[in-house]
């Protein structure tokens, strides 16, 4: 059973904006914190944002003035809003929620 799914990566170039979208069924929406995390290569996983069924928000220092991250409780959806991207945000990018993961969607920054 599919508990989160994410979506809306893809190539961009550097400067470049995406937006993640990471649909929750309703039961994990409502009663949890949402977060990103990302994975480069040969890399571990890290933090990226996350915010509380109350729409209180926090960030990681590398992603911070750049990344928003929203929540849409009409459509159980958690947002991602990626400006300004770097190269080094490539990765693949994970919706979490507890001890449940998404499936994961790449992100690649380059020219």
């Amino acid at each position: 059973q599919v508990q989160l799914v994410e979506s809306g990566g893809g190539l961009v170039q550097p400067g470049g904006s995406l937006r993640l979208s990471c649909v929750a069924s309703r039961s994990i929406y409502s009663s949890y914190t949402m977060a990103w995390f990302r994975q480069a290569p040969g890399k571990r996983r890290e933090y990226v944002a996350s915010i509380t069924t109350v729409g209180t928000t926090n960030y990681a220092d590398s992603v911070k003035g750049r990344f928003t991250i929203s929540r849409d409780g009409d459509k159980n959806t958690v947002y991602l809003q990626m400006n300004n991207l770097k190269p080094e945000d490539t990765a693949v990018y994970y919706c979490n929620a507890a001890a449940i993961w998404g499936q994961g969607t790449q992100v690649t920054v380059s020219s």
